[in-house]
């Protein structure tokens, strides 16, 4: 499926900012089962400074910097992306959950895909007890990676309420499962607590969901905004596998990928610091509409546009 993404981010400041510095997850990124077929930031007004790279898992950032004063900022994705189908997953192929541990455990690969970087605790997720208990009722002795993995997602989607507002970005895990409520933020740093509580590999995934649902079709949580996932990873041949606990459902054609990282914090969409002072506002517009798919052809050759280095 081709999707057209669009992303408008817009600040408006109290008071005049004379300088800021800003770092953006806002350029989706081709990897296995997602192709960017063109992308572009515009960002407004022109910075002062910017430059594009990728960082260590291989997300797209940009930084951008103002020397002079702005009442504004809006930070405008378009991009066309291709999210090709999902093979087909039978559970009964991948590895008891505790065999999967061992190996992720044991593992020696440093590499940007490796499970051992999504073992512990990080900025955005705490590890407690409580969480950790509730995800041990996953987790049969010999139940698949898979299976658990399933288990666990429809459970909190079963328990938490989807509840716009009531946390924030700086919520940590544990306030949201006390309070049994959240955005897809809270759900999926839950499961990534629970699943690292018992020493088992998953990491976070930023990115959208299809804006309007196919015909007949429920309309999935967290389609007007930017969304959150969880790839857990099912051992070394079945590999990373994307659960969403906001909707209960494996990720599929209708997830398009931002960023990947081990929580909220390393795939944050706009960060940075300004110097100012008074009130400022937030709006943030997402559409993601699908254009059926594309023949097929060899897709490895078609570019992907971003603005040059500053």
């Amino acid at each position: 499926m081709i999707y057209e993404v669009r992303q408008q981010t817009l600040y408006r400041y109290g008071a005049p900012v004379p300088f800021s510095r800003q770092v953006a997850h806002q350029l989706p990124i081709s990897r296995a089962g997602q192709i960017v077929l063109d992308a572009d930031l515009d960002i407004s007004p022109e910075p002062a400074e910017r430059f594009d790279l990728s960082d260590f898992f291989g997300n797209r950032i940009t930084h951008f910097a103002f020397d002079r004063g702005h009442d504004h900022l809006t930070v405008t994705l378009t991009a066309r992306v291709e999210v090709l189908p999902a093979q087909s997953l039978l559970e009964r192929l991948t590895l008891p959950w505790e065999a999967v541990r061992a190996a992720a455990v044991a593992s020696t690969d440093l590499g940007p895909d490796s499970p051992a970087h999504m073992l512990f605790a990080s900025p955005s997720v705490d590890l407690s007890a409580p969480i950790t208990a509730y995800a041990a009722l996953s987790l049969a002795p010999g139940r698949t990676m898979l299976d658990a993995a399933v288990d666990l997602m429809k459970r909190i989607k079963a328990d938490f309420r989807y509840v716009p507002g009531a946390t924030d970005a700086r919520t940590r895990p544990s306030e949201a499962f006390a309070a049994r409520k959240g955005v897809c933020q809270d759900f999926a740093h839950v499961m990534i607590a629970g699943l690292r509580g018992q020493s088992l590999p998953a990491r976070y995934v930023s990115g959208y969901l299809r804006t309007e649902p196919p015909k007949g079709q429920p309309r999935l949580e967290g389609a007007d905004a930017t969304h959150a996932w969880v790839e857990v990873w099912c051992g070394p041949e079945a590999g990373w596998i994307g659960f969403d606990p906001t909707n209960g459902i494996l990720a599929g054609e209708d997830h398009v990928v931002l960023a990947v990282g081990r929580d909220y914090s390393d795939v944050s969409p706009l960060e940075g610091v300004i110097v100012a002072y008074g009130d400022h506002s937030l709006e943030v517009k997402v559409d993601v509409i699908p254009h059926g798919r594309r023949p097929s052809e060899d897709v490895a050759s078609l570019p992907v546009t971003t603005r040059p280095r500053a």
